[in-house]
């Protein structure tokens, strides 16, 4: 494969969690009772449709607010102290020496991926990247990996993602792409199901890169 495409939150970062807490919170402030339990299965989708799942019927103005309030939330309470998932640094360094060239395919704004990635200590590894500010629909929909293969000119034959929600596995494979899924973020085997592999969290994988044909290693 000549490219990797890296979700954030839940792959490289242990933030999923704590994301949760925040939206919980910010429910709250426009009065809608949601516990992070009951948040937590939809962690991954875009802001918007998360909580277009929640609350069918709540206009697009007041997503928005939601929306941006979890934000402000995430990012004043809990992005700063956020940590790397076990191997998460490992994980890019080798993938960057064997030439996949790792670019960062993530739901989050901008402004959030630098804060989470500097705070992880993986900035310094990740420059290029693919946000939601990129497109104008986010996971499921496939649109974030089509514009990573667009910006790194890359056929979807010779990517593959590793992500950790099941609106990872939908978006890449809609975009024509191989997935590894982790489980560091929270969900099941169960929940993965249709990843072409799934490995416990970024350490797990790098052990069994010589193993892993996505990623070049032997059959």
């Amino acid at each position: 494969m000549e490219t990797a495409f890296l979700d954030v939150d839940g792959t490289l970062v242990d933030s999923n969690f704590q994301h949760a807490d925040a939206w919980a919170q910010a429910f709250k402030e426009f009065g809608f009772s949601f516990s992070p339990q009951q948040v937590f299965p939809y962690i991954g989708m875009g802001g918007e449709k998360l909580v277009s799942a929640l609350l069918s019927n709540v206009g697009h103005e007041e997503k928005e607010k939601i929306g941006q309030r979890h934000s402000d939330i995430f990012l004043k309470e809990y992005a700063t102290h956020v940590r790397a998932t076990r191997g998460a640094r490992d994980l890019v360094s080798t993938l960057r020496a064997r030439g996949h060239a790792p670019t960062v395919v993530t739901s989050a704004h901008k402004d959030e991926l630098r804060v989470v990635l500097s705070a992880a200590g993986l900035l310094d590894l990740l420059p290029s990247a693919v946000t939601s500010d990129d497109v104008q629909k986010s996971k499921p929909d496939p649109d974030l990996v089509i514009e990573a293969l667009q910006k790194t000119k890359t056929a979807p034959a010779d990517a593959v993602m590793i992500g950790d929600t099941p609106y990872d596995i939908e978006a890449a494979h809609r975009a024509g792409v191989q997935i590894i899924a982790l489980l560091c973020g929270g969900r099941t085997e169960a929940d993965l199901r249709g990843a072409e592999a799934i490995y416990q969290d970024p350490a797990h994988l790098t052990e069994h890169l010589d193993q892993e044909p996505m990623l070049g290693g032997e059959h």
